[in-house]
């Protein structure tokens, strides 16, 4: 395992922004033994969760014994508090810098492959949101997602009250990040939105894994929206699990969701 801490300036934020990656390329021994490393290096774009940073899935999960059991690099960015989305209200364009400036950064600077079907993009909680509506702003960058404990929250927004006492955050973030709540729903900030534009106007759309604990607070949008992506006959994988909203689970899944998009023959939803 390769580890790096890095800084570049991003223009679609208009500052530095800080990164860690994760490289499987200086494997000391076993690779022969390894039918992975018989075809390209996968890259997996892993975005963190609401309060965390780029470190969370470097200090939470074994994530060098992944990458070399697997062949693929991880490159996670520091999305903030944001849901990755690009913010016309902020002028913080988050899904831009994660779906095409980072990507395109980390290409060129680790000399990456630039196939669609090498790159997959993953994340939790509110990664897992970023990830599929990153997946779906840009499909012809990702092939694959891996998505866990997805925030996909966007369907209640615009149930949101000044008054309301929310555990995470209150109503003034929510409008923060996604505007007028009692239009977001509507917008592009919606992954549904996203992905019926694609699969109305033919577009790709990137292979989806889901999963979620069955304890976990956010089970029930997951089942809502893996039931909304059936109901347009858009192909999901959604495996549920005892587990709550904890790394217990991401670790365990992370590992399922590379199982299903690297070694169908041994995944087992």
């Amino acid at each position: 395992m390769a580890h790096f801490n890095g800084t570049f300036f991003s223009k679609s934020l208009s500052r530095p922004v800080h990164f860690m990656a994760v490289l499987c390329n200086d494997n000391a021994f076993g690779t022969e033994n390894n039918p992975h490393y018989k075809r390209a290096t996968k890259n997996v774009y892993l975005l963190h969760g609401y309060s965390g940073c780029d470190s969370d899935w470097f200090v939470n999960v074994p994530l060098g014994e992944i990458a070399n059991r697997f062949n693929v690099n991880f490159f996670m960015p520091n999305g903030d508090n944001n849901f990755y989305l690009d913010q016309p209200q902020t002028g913080c364009k988050y899904a831009t810098y994660v779906g095409k400036e980072f990507v395109d950064y980390t290409r060129k600077t680790f000399a990456l492959s630039d196939k669609r079907e090498d790159t997959f993009i993953g994340g939790l909680s509110m990664g897992g949101f970023g990830s599929i509506h990153t997946a779906f702003m840009f499909p012809e960058t990702f092939g694959k997602v891996i998505a866990l404990s997805s925030a996909l929250i966007q369907n209640g927004l615009a149930y949101f009250r000044p008054e309301d006492d929310n555990p995470m955050a209150n109503y003034e973030y929510y409008s923060w990040v996604f505007g007028d709540l009692s239009k977001a729903a509507r917008t592009d900030a919606n992954p549904e939105v996203l992905v019926r534009k694609l699969k109305e106007n033919g577009k790709v759309i990137p292979d989806i894994f889901m999963a979620c604990g069955t304890e976990d607070f956010l089970i029930q949008p997951n089942r809502d929206f893996k039931t909304f992506l059936d109901s347009i006959n858009v192909p999901a994988t959604f495996v549920t699990a005892p587990g709550v909203h904890d790394f217990n689970f991401w670790r365990t899944h992370l590992v399922t969701g590379l199982t299903w998009a690297l070694e169908p023959e041994n995944f087992k939803g």
